[in-house]
């Protein structure tokens, strides 16, 4: 279980403290003017001017657990450099795509390690990505008018978004086709059901398309007993349906047939008499037997 909860925290225009010079206090004063802040000296002005947030990077290790001591109790969030255990947080390796940042920690464990994680992404993820988050902010008014319900907008805006969709987040000129993706009559593929029989109860062992399709799910169908940490790679916001094998009208009746799932397919059509329906519906059937 980790430790830490990761959050963004909004430093422009902001003083951050920062004790020490050298090589390991450049690299934070880095941080700090990158995301906006303003580098802070004096550990007394910090105080008194009710600074939020220190970073410590003394040589000596003495002078950097006083400092954090006298930190914490004026009531600072502190990081001292290299030592995780003297640490309020810590600091991530930054993918910086301009507002989309993805930040990869290791709880202090290996900043080496989450480097090299930073690294592979950088050769995935588009530089264009953060132009399509921009281009989606810009188009709020519009996604608003065209689904205004907003469990349409978040299933429009997923299949959109997912691979192979009109705006695939990993095409990098997906950016340039939000205006026309908004101003199109189609309203997306109506629903689609997956199924697939898992042997093993490590999440770690899905295929890309098996995490691709929970993460992605409206609507989750375990048939019989499923791992809770398989269950976990579902949207929290996914219907979850637990079948008995030996009841389940999809069990009985799959044959050559289709997948489908009665319980879910009777779920989106009570939604759809809500309101319309926009985007695809999708349902995962899962089946778990151990080897």
């Amino acid at each position: 279980m980790i430790g830490s909860l990761p959050l963004f925290h909004q430093i422009r225009g902001q003083s951050v403290l920062v004790l020490g010079d050298g090589p390991t206090a450049e690299p934070k004063k880095r941080l700090v003017v990158r995301a906006g802040g303003i580098v802070m000296h004096d550990m007394q002005q910090a105080v008194d001017e009710g600074v939020r947030l220190a970073f410590v990077a003394y040589e000596d290790a003495a002078a950097c657990e006083a400092a954090a001591i006298n930190l914490r109790c004026a009531g600072l969030l502190v990081n001292v450099v290299d030592q995780p255990d003297l640490c309020d947080f810590t600091t991530p390796s930054i993918l910086d795509r301009d507002p989309v940042l993805i930040a990869v920690g290791t709880g202090g464990a290996s900043a080496g390690l989450a480097k090299h994680v930073r690294l592979r992404l950088e050769r995935m993820l588009p530089e264009s990505l953060g132009a399509l988050a921009k281009a989606l902010f810009a188009a709020r008014p519009g996604l608003r008018a065209r689904f205004p319900d907003a469990a349409d907008r978040r299933r429009g805006l997923d299949e959109a978004l997912c691979e192979g969709g009109a705006l695939d987040a990993l095409d990098a000129e997906s950016h340039n086709r939000v205006d026309d993706w908004l101003a199109g009559t189609e309203r997306g593929q109506g629903s689609e059901t997956v199924e697939f029989t898992l042997t093993s109860a490590d999440p770690e062992d899905l295929t890309l398309r098996q995490a691709r399709a929970l993460g992605e799910a409206d609507a989750v169908c375990a048939i019989g007993p499923a791992p809770p940490a398989i269950m976990a790679r579902a949207r929290a916001d996914a219907v979850r349906i637990n079948c008995d094998a030996a009841n389940c009208a999809h069990a009985i009746s799959n044959g050559e047939q289709q997948p489908h799932c009665p319980i879910a397919e009777q779920r989106f059509a009570e939604d759809s008499a809500e309101g319309p329906g926009a985007g695809r519906r999708l349902t995962v059937i899962l089946r778990y037997q151990p080897k």
